[in-house]
This record gives structure tokens, C-alpha cells and sequence, in this order.
């Protein structure tokens, strides 16, 4: 007894006499900064600012050195004198050039994401496509016209849409379930590039707080709160590409802040028949932040666009000589598709340890699409186009509670997150029909009404341990899918739920501020369509996702920072996009190994290289030896490039990636080629103008960007052929770009 009433004397006097460090950070300009890393020297203790530039950092020292760390801003050497304990101030950091000296490798699950800040800071995004792209060993393609959701490439996926990596806008979530098109279909085209603040992301099903979808990963763009100042943006260039970005301040007094950006993209393409592509984009973003209180951010934005397409090709129409690369067998492909949404965001501090986190979300989407996969394989005479469309709204909301600083005596130290919140999809008239022309309903082959309903709990926590921090987490979803099959001539409404538990463990231990090495495991799942649910009356519903990453990320000096990691995921079903129908179908179990090798370095303060490489071994576990490859996952990825900013005013990027051959089907025998592409685009900043040049493509290379093994038939044909039906890669590309800001 007296052993216990002495630990507990000892740990009542820590806590008593424990000190801490409180305060705000902000700018030269009196605004809060978020995300700023603060790093105790002497105790190894770290923290983050919030929302609205609070921080707090317990068990600090009289003498103790702490250093303020953020991209674009010196970093800060705060000595802890006597009226700093316990006494709230303020830090007010001075602005700078952008610096991976400017990065610490503080203990967290997705450390990886500071060091990636500096690729979007150094070289930002040109287009829609680029975003996506900047995630280490993320591979992005087209397939069927601008309009369309890019095809995913990551950790040996060939993720479709998205059916395995969940991606959001400032919560916002992205990816559709049970989607006409395809499960988890992702389309980012409603966000402006020149609007992106920064893209938070991590890989593997590690992260309580992401749910379905997060098996390869995750993905969540940041977008910009304020703006410095007003942005008029003309670009034009080959194939009559036009694109002009407006962006405006409307607000900008005391604690509120508010601006609207619009885009209007125009493109025919290097098609032999025009695209005739069209994008409408405009967003308007309130904020209202009381520095170290709290913060909302209200945020509204319409997208619509339509585009004609020439679709996949075969490679035999070409050396028949019946079209060339950029022909068409169908050049009636093409379609339409629509998005509006809502989004309010609010942060509260309760006091110096508590804060609450809330959201809600709701969006109107349509989308309608032409595809023909297999041109005259299964009708003759009209062709196989098909129709695939939906009406959706979607609505949810969030709240997150967080809790740090709970003392567990010595060296340790509790913070966690409990969050609850819901999804509720509404899609009416989900149709896959066979058309003619774009014109002639020829035959309905499905239509009907889903109602899908996610709601869903989480708790996060983490415990520091000196230089250890164990992340033990775990998530409770439940899902009701509803079908009404309005195709029948009786009532037909199908409905099932299943729940889906996912625990998760990460420990990072931190050498130091330069150092980590980090153990990740974890469970996710994603869903399966609503209509193959009640099909297969409630079987293989949520297929799980285990994964394991083994790494490191490491600076062994401030201008130099590595990463790798050995890593592991077993699927209990994988998803497979299936061509001759335009779909993406169950295909059993599968098992991926990998490796990860990254490096940054900042030659000077104007210079910048970076580089990732990516190998991945993929394999069905429920096929024989050599009939058990995963079709189209690809094995070996890089990208990488240079960056180089202001310059004497001269700013720009080439940058690189490259795709390995890989299996077009399950035995290899059909070979979707690998390609290398360089991309390169220069500006000169003088004054508040801005003169560009955007190549993409650089050395014209001929390379295939999307392709699938399919089985189709040609008009001329009397049966058919399996082959690699492609979407021809953009040749030389190049545009010019004039902006102006005031």
C-alpha cells in the first residue's frame, strides 16, 4: 500500500508543479498560422498550432530551447524564460522563401506530407490532373476526354476511379459509392489548382479518422482560406486550348475574410475529332477566425462540364491502317456531368488542452456518360455503346473532439480524437443502357433508385513516451444499402447492413528532430456497390484491407531528406475494371509487397530536386503460379523533377514519370507498354506580371496513357479479338500563359 500512495504522491507533485507553454503564433500581419511545428530540444516534446494559431506544450523547462517551424516563414528560437511559464504570449513569425530546412520531422502517422509540401510550394499545379500527381508514387491517366475522372495508379493498384484511396476537399469527400460509372469513382475536376493551399495524404489503411476507400490510401486537399492578393490568369496554346482563372477578394476586414475564383477551360484536344471540351468552374469561400477562439470557414462551388470523346482504341484499327493514333472507332463517346456543393467548417476552443472540430456537407451531382468498349461485338448492326447515369445528392457532418497534454507522469504523455458522423447518399435513376449514336435508347439493361447510408465512430489516441509515440486507434462503421430495381414490373426494393470494425497501431520513435522511424498496421475496407450487395444477398460487402509499413524518413542535413519504406497489403477482394462491359467486378483475394525510396534536397535557395521510386510485387492468392497477375497493376513507378523558384525572377519545373510494362491479364500474355514522359514550364514574374510557358511532353514521345486488354470486334470483322485497346497519350503540348495580380 505505501508503494502505491507513493507513485501517487509522486505523480499528484508532477503534475502540480508541471510547466507548460502557451500562446498564439502568427504572422508579420497579425494572422494565426495553422500547422506550425513546435519542437522542444531539450525535452523531444512537439506540437502543432490549430486553426486559430493556439498552441500549448507541456512539461517545458526554464532555458529550454523550442523551435517554430513553417513552410514559407524563418524558423523561430524560442529560449523559455520565467514570464513564458504558464503565461500565454505571442510569437510572431517573419515570412521567407520556401525551405526544406524549414521542414521537422516531428512524430506523426503522416509525417511524409510536410516533406511533400515543399514539391506543391516549389512547383505548384497547372492543371486538374497535376494535383493528384503529386503524391509520392501516385500515377494518374485519362481515358476518355477531359470531363472524365482520371484513372489511379498507387502502391501496385490499378485503383480505377478510386475505389481504393480515399480523397476529399477540406472533408468534403470526393469518391461516389455505388457510382454509375464505377465504385468510388473520384472526380477533382470542380477544384481549382490555383485555389490549393496544400494536400495532406498518407498511405495504407492506417488512419482512424479515414474510412471506406482508405486501403491504398488517402488523400485530402487543403484549400486556401484567403487570398494575398487578386488574380486575373489567361492561358492558350495548341489543339485551341483556352483556360482563364479569375480570382477576387470580396472581404477582407477585422477577423473575416471571403473571396470568389471562377475557371473556364476550353479544349478540343489532339483528336482527329474535336473534343470540344468545355469546364465551368466558380467557388466563394467565407472565413471568420478569432484568433486563439476559433474559426468558420463556409464554402460554395459549382462545376459543370461536357466533352466529346474518341474512346479506347484498338492497336489492330491502327495497323490496318483504318485510323490513326488519335482516330476513333466510336467518336460518339463523350458526356456531360455536373457537381454543386456546401461545405461549413468549424473549429472551438474549449481551453488550452480541448478543441471541437465540425463539419457538414451537402452536394448536387449529376453525370451521364457514352462509352463503347467493344464497338460491335455484342449488336452488329448498332454498335455496343452504352449509357451509364446518375442524379445524386449527398449529405453528411462530422464532429471530432480532441483532448492533449493528459499527464501520465515522467516522460509520458495521452492526447486523443473521438469523432462521430454520417454520410447518406441519395441516387436516383442509376441507368446502364445499350444507345445508339448518343441519340437511340436501345435497350435499358439496368435502372433503378440506392439509398446509401455510412454512419460511423472513431477514437485516436496517442501516447508519448520520451521519444516514442504508440498510436492505437480504432473505427466502428455500419452501412444500409437500398436498391429499388425499377426495371421489374412489381415493386422490387432490396436492402442490406453490414458493420465493419477496423483497429489500428503505430509507433514512431524519433531519433530526433531530423529523424524517424515509424512501424504502421492497420485495417480498412472498401465498399461494394449497392446493386452487387443486394445481388449477392449481403455477401462481401465491406471486403477488408490489412496492411504493414516498415520505414523511415530522414534528414541527415537541413538541406537533405530521405524516405523508404517496406510495406504490405492483403486484399480480401480486389476490384477489377472489366472493359468489354464498363465495369468494375469482384476478382477474389490478392497480396501486395513493396518498397518506397524517396529523396529532397535543396541544392540552393533557388534549386530544388526530388525524386521517388516505387517497386511493387502483385499477385492473386487464389489463382495457380503464373495465372495469378493482377491486371494492370503496375510493378515499378517513378516521378520526380526540378525545381526551380524566383530566380532573378524566373521560375519554373521539369519534372518526370515513368511507368514500367505490366500485365494487361491475369497470365501476362497481353502487355500494356510502360512509358517515360518529361514535362517543362517556365515563367518570369516582373513586377505584378507573371509571362509563362507550359510544354507538356516535351520530346513528343508516342505513349499509350490508359489501356486494358479487351475482347472486341470491328465492323469488318467476323469474330472477335482480344487485345490492348488504348487512349493515345498527349503529344507535344505547349501553351503560354499571361497573369496579372493586384
Amino acid at each position: 500500500m505505501k508503494y502505491i500512495i507513493t507513485i501517487f504522491i509522486i505523480l499528484f507533485t508532477h503534475v502540480l508543479f508541471a510547466q507548460k507553454i502557451e500562446g498564439i503564433v502568427v504572422s508579420s500581419n497579425n494572422q494565426p498560422l495553422e500547422n506550425v511545428a513546435i519542437f522542444n530540444k531539450n525535452t523531444g516534446q512537439h506540437s502543432h498550432s490549430d486553426a486559430s494559431g493556439s498552441f500549448n506544450l507541456s512539461k517545458s523547462n526554464l532555458k529550454d530551447s523550442v523551435y517554430f517551424s513553417n513552410l514559407g516563414y524563418k524558423t523561430k528560437l524560442a529560449i523559455i524564460s520565467a514570464e513564458n511559464i504558464d503565461q500565454p504570449f505571442t510569437l510572431v513569425m517573419e515570412e521567407s522563401s520556401i525551405s526544406l530546412e524549414q521542414v521537422v520531422l516531428v512524430s506523426e502517422v503522416n509525417a511524409l506530407s510536410r516533406l511533400m509540401e515543399i514539391d506543391i510550394q516549389t512547383n505548384p499545379v497547372k492543371s486538374s490532373q497535376e494535383i493528384l500527381r503529386k503524391v509520392p508514387g501516385l500515377i494518374i491517366g485519362q481515358h476518355a476526354g477531359g470531363g472524365k475522372a482520371e484513372q489511379i495508379f498507387l502502391r501496385g493498384f490499378d485503383v480505377d476511379h478510386g475505389t481504393d484511396i480515399a480523397i476529399s476537399v477540406d472533408g468534403l469527400p470526393v469518391n461516389m459509392v455505388s457510382h454509375a460509372h464505377g465504385q468510388g469513382y473520384a472526380d477533382l475536376h470542380f477544384v481549382i489548382p490555383e485555389t490549393i493551399e496544400n494536400l495532406n495524404f498518407g498511405k495504407g489503411p492506417f488512419y482512424s479518422d479515414k474510412g471506406n476507400f482508405n486501403t491504398a490510401g488517402y488523400i485530402n486537399l487543403q484549400l486556401k482560406k484567403d487570398l494575398d492578393k487578386n488574380l486575373i490568369s489567361l492561358e492558350a496554346g495548341q489543339f485551341n486550348s483556352k483556360r482563364l482563372v479569375s480570382m477576387f477578394k470580396l472581404v477582407e476586414s477585422g477577423n473575416s475574410k471571403a473571396y470568389v475564383a471562377s475557371e473556364l477551360s476550353l479544349s478540343d484536344g489532339p483528336f482527329d475529332s474535336p473534343q470540344n471540351f468545355n469546364r465551368i468552374n466558380i467557388i466563394g469561400r467565407y472565413n471568420y477566425n478569432l484568433i486563439g477562439d476559433q474559426e468558420l470557414t463556409i464554402t460554395a462551388s459549382h462545376f459543370q462540364s461536357k466533352w466529346d470523346a474518341s474512346g479506347q482504341i484498338p492497336q489492330r484499327a491502327i495497323d490496318q491502317n483504318l485510323i490513326g493514333r488519335f482516330g476513333a472507332i466510336d467518336d460518339t463517346e463523350g458526356g456531360n456531368t455536373s457537381r454543386s456543393n456546401l461545405l461549413i467548417n468549424h473549429f472551438k476552443r474549449i481551453d488550452g488542452n480541448s478543441v471541437i472540430k465540425s463539419k457538414a456537407f451537402i452536394s448536387q451531382y449529376d453525370f451521364e456518360l457514352y462509352s463503347n468498349f467493344t464497338f460491335f461485338l455484342e449488336d452488329p448492326v448498332n454498335g455496343d455503346q452504352i449509357r451509364q447515369k446518375e442524379n445524386r445528392v449527398l449529405i453528411g457532418a462530422e464532429s471530432v473532439f480532441e483532448r492533449k497534454n493528459i499527464d501520465l507522469g515522467s516522460n509520458g504523455e495521452l492526447e486523443y480524437a473521438s469523432g462521430i458522423g454520417f454520410r447518406y447518399d441519395k441516387v436516383n435513376d442509376v441507368e446502364l443502357s445499350s444507345t445508339l449514336n448518343r441519340q437511340t435508347t436501345l435497350n435499358q439493361i439496368s435502372y433503378g433508385d440506392i439509398d446509401e447510408v455510412n454512419t460511423y465512430a472513431f477514437l485516436n489516441t496517442k501516447f508519448k513516451l520520451g521519444k516514442w509515440t504508440l498510436n492505437p486507434a480504432l473505427r466502428l462503421d455500419y452501412f444500409k444499402f437500398d436498391y429499388l430495381n425499377k426495371i421489374t414490373p412489381t415493386y422490387n426494393n432490396q436492402s442490406e447492413t453490414k458493420f465493419a470494425f477496423s483497429p489500428k497501431l503505430n509507433t514512431i520513435y524519433s531519433v530526433n528532430r531530423d529523424w524517424q522511424l515509424f512501424l504502421k498496421s492497420g485495417i480498412g475496407f472498401h465498399s461494394n456497390d449497392a446493386r452487387v450487395v443486394v445481388a449477392n444477398d449481403g455477401r462481401s460487402i465491406l471486403p477488408a484491407a490489412y496492411g504493414l509499413d516498415f520505414g523511415t524518413i530522414f534528414k541527415p542535413v537541413q538541406k537533405l531528406a530521405l524516405n523508404a519504406a517496406l510495406w504490405s497489403l492483403f486484399l480480401d477482394q480486389e476490384f477489377v475494371y472489366v472493359g468489354d462491359a464498363g465495369i468494375v467486378e469482384p476478382s477474389g483475394k490478392t497480396r501486395r509487397l513493396g518498397i518506397e525510396l524517396g529523396a529532397r534536397y535543396q541544392a540552393r535557395d533557388w534549386l530544388y530536386l526530388y525524386t521517388d521510386v516505387n517497386y511493387t510485387y502483385a499477385r492473386s492468392t487464389e489463382q495457380t503460379k503464373g495465372q495469378d497477375f493482377i491486371p494492370l497493376s503496375p510493378s515499378f513507378t517513378s516521378s520526380g523533377g526540378i525545381g526551380i523558384n524566383d530566380l532573378n525572377g524566373f521560375s519554373g519545373g521539369l519534372t518526370y514519370r515513368f511507368v514500367d510494362n505490366r500485365p494487361a491479364n491475369e497470365d501476362n500474355s497481353i502487355v500494356a507498354e510502360g512509358y517515360f514522359i518529361t514535362d517543362l514550364n517556365v515563367s518570369y514574374n516582373w513586377k505584378n506580371w507573371s509571362y509563362g510557358i507550359i510544354v507538356e511532353n516535351i520530346f513528343n514521345t508516342e505513349w499509350n496513357e490508359t489501356q486494358f486488354a479487351t475482347e472486341s470486334r470491328l465492323f469488318n470483322e467476323s469474330a472477335p479479338v482480344e487485345e490492348i485497346h488504348f487512349t493515345p497519350g498527349t503529344p507535344f503540348f505547349l501553351r503560354g500563359k499571361l497573369a496579372v495580380t493586384f
